[in-house]
């Protein structure tokens, strides 16, 4: 990414101030991860098995425990020490657990943790070609970020996205048990995976009100989540959606009296537990009130 500054309309690059060292990304992440990654810090530099993980964290929105590694040298293996620290983590997860519960002064159970959530996040200044063709899988936990400083205190963060033909990693991991353990423990949700599982008609509706939503507005991101799709604007949820056998569930991310819903179509929902996020519910079955949903949703924007 090239960053220019702009003075009397006239642009000037900004350069590229390289970390010194993988320690001072890490402080950065840290000090931030709530904001960056929207995860909570649970212990900096934890060590298990004789392995040293850079950064543990927590997912509030999945109950899943989140490894950040931190990385400067491109010579290195991504997957395989991806899948290493998967591993790790699923065969001791009591001592997750109990990390957690003594960092943060919490009492989480076992039970209450979605292990099949869990994944692997690598931050690096930028990765080879190699590195990210070797995560392109669309149902590999493993994610690359990029990170780049500039000499103007500007930071520029950047999550790598899976190519949308992105295979399966599956029929790879049959040759392997340890990779074939953590693949079948450990899911990765896809908007496939959501989809498939209606009927064709209820997939056409999804469609339309998908393609509608990220319309709305530039940034919008769709995140399939174990349970629902979660469209994402700034690390927030714009709307999440349920696909059900006969109708669409759709949660409106606005808080409980702040939606104006001149046709009552929404319902509060803001003491009723639900998937996804936001206070206003709406059903569909077709596609008759497409345009006023998204009026409704765009007030969350």
């Amino acid at each position: 990414m090239t960053l220019y500054a702009i003075n009397n309309a006239t642009l000037k690059e900004v350069p590229e101030k390289p970390f010194k060292l993988e320690r001072d990304i890490q402080a950065l992440f840290e000090k931030n991860l709530k904001e960056v990654m929207a995860l909570t810090l649970v212990r900096s530099e934890f060590t298990i098995k004789n392995r040293r993980i850079d950064t543990l964290a927590f997912d509030e929105t999945t109950k899943a425990f989140i490894i950040v590694e931190y990385k400067r040298d491109k010579n290195i293996s991504v997957i395989d020490q991806g899948f290493t620290y998967l591993g790790l983590m699923l065969e001791n997860k009591a001592d997750f657990i109990v990390e957690y519960n003594e960092q943060l002064k919490q009492n989480l159970k076992r039970d209450q943790v979605d292990w099949s959530q869990t994944r692997v996040v690598f931050v690096s200044p930028s990765f080879t070609d190699f590195q990210v063709e070797a995560t392109n899988f669309k149902d590999i936990a493993i994610e690359l970020w990029e990170v780049k400083q500039y000499t103007n205190n500007t930071v520029a963060i950047t999550q790598l996205k899976k190519s949308k033909g992105a295979e399966s990693i599956k029929p790879l991991a049959q040759q392997n048990k340890e990779l074939k353990k953590v693949i079948d423990e450990i899911k990765v949700y896809t908007e496939e995976h959501h989809v498939d599982a209606v009927t064709p008609e209820m997939a056409e509706l999804y469609e339309k009100f998908r393609n509608a939503i990220l319309n709305l507005a530039a940034g919008i991101d769709l995140v399939p989540q174990k349970f629902y799709l979660a469209f994402k604007r700034d690390k927030s949820n714009l709307a999440c959606m349920e696909l059900q056998k006969k109708r669409i569930k759709i949660w409106i991310g606005a808080k409980a009296g702040k939606l104006d819903d001149t046709k009552g179509l929404a319902i509060d929902v803001s003491t009723t537990g639900h998937y996804g996020t936001g206070d206003y519910e709406v059903r569909v079955d077709s596609d008759a009130d497409l345009e006023y949903v998204m009026s409704l949703i765009k007030q969350a924007l």
